[in-house]
């Protein structure tokens, strides 16, 4: 038991380490190759922070644990809203925008529901994870035609700095894409070892595994970046960062787990986990309208949301043992 929990905080030492080199990498190797700062802040910074889920998520479901790879996606946005946004408001309250609340959440309130659908019966199917990952394919499209018609990108300018404030040789850049692409693999499989070993010592499922410790230990890139663009005052950035998070997580990390291997879904992921999840999503149209002005998730709400996370973890650790 104690070599499996060793390898799950190596794995996730390694996984978030790793994740950051090769987003580093394949950036400035887009740029050098002439792709534009948009694109590379969409698609391929997009994709890399969300690598640990992405991959943990599909070495589960190659080695026949369902259970770890649902968990790990549906536990990361549960993660992300109640602990990682109720940890940001706590330290600097976050200020939601209008857009936000007519764009950004009812999508994401959309997709969780049509997740409710294709899961109804159960069963992640091959078709199921399909229509998951076409969905997610138009809506990077769209994303992507949108932010080029307009002049002015803030994404953009601000991938843009970051590149060149990065800069480095292209054989270095490729070095570190390939270096970072094979310690993802190399520590999602230690993690994913680790985890599965350490709910056999215990006698639990994965999900559980999955829904906590792998899940927290995944969403940490999304803790560290919402906490410091919070910090600076970038409001957008803080929540932007986990509502897109969640949006990938539901609809990519899961789609390729379910293209990979269908899956049999445990009831209680239905009544118990994307029940939370829903909530959690629904709540932040409540907290997050402004009744007099610009809407806020204060500190009260902030800690409201992080009693949320601790509870329903306590719920889980208490029913599971």
């Amino acid at each position: 038991m104690l070599l499996a929990l060793f390898a799950i905080v190596f794995g996730l030492a390694l996984l978030v380490w790793s994740a950051d080199k090769f987003v580093e990498g394949s950036a400035i190797t887009a740029g050098h190759f002439g792709m534009p700062p948009l694109l590379i802040g969409m698609v391929v910074v997009g994709f890399g922070t969300s690598a640990p889920e992405m991959v943990v998520s599909a070495l589960a479901a190659t080695q026949g644990n369902p259970g770890l790879a649902l968990g790990n996606a549906y536990g990361s946005n549960i993660t992300n809203i109640a602990l990682i946004l109720g940890i940001t408001a706590l330290i600097s309250p976050i200020a939601v925008h209008s857009q936000v609340l007519r764009k950004e959440l009812p999508l994401l309130a959309l997709i969780t529901l049509l997740t409710f659908w294709l899961l109804w019966d159960r069963m992640l199917s091959f078709a199921n994870a399909l229509v998951l990952i076409v969905v997610f394919a138009g809506l990077i499209a769209w994303s992507v035609y949108q932010g080029m018609k307009q002049k002015t990108d803030t994404m953009a300018t601000e991938v843009e700095a970051e590149l060149d404030r990065q800069a480095m040789p292209i054989k270095k850049a490729v070095f570190w894409l390939i270096l970072g692409l094979a310690l993802l693999i190399v520590s999602s499989r230690i993690l994913v070892w680790g985890a599965v070993d350490l709910a056999t010592a215990f006698g639990v499922s994965d999900l559980i595994i999955g829904l906590t410790i792998v899940a927290v230990g995944t969403s940490l890139p999304e803790l560290a970046s919402s906490v410091i663009a919070a910090r600076k005052g970038e409001h957008d950035l803080a929540l932007g960062n986990i509502l897109g998070s969640n949006l990938f997580n539901t609809l990519a990390v899961v789609g390729i787990a379910g293209l990979i291997s269908p899956m049999a879904v445990a009831p209680e992921v239905l009544s118990r986990d994307l029940a939370v999840m829903t909530a959690l999503t629904l709540s932040l149209f409540v907290i997050g309208y402004g009744f007099r002005g610009t809407g806020r998730i204060n500190r009260v709400e902030g800690g409201i949301l992080l009693a949320c996370f601790i509870g329903y973890t306590t719920y889980l650790v208490t029913t599971t043992f």
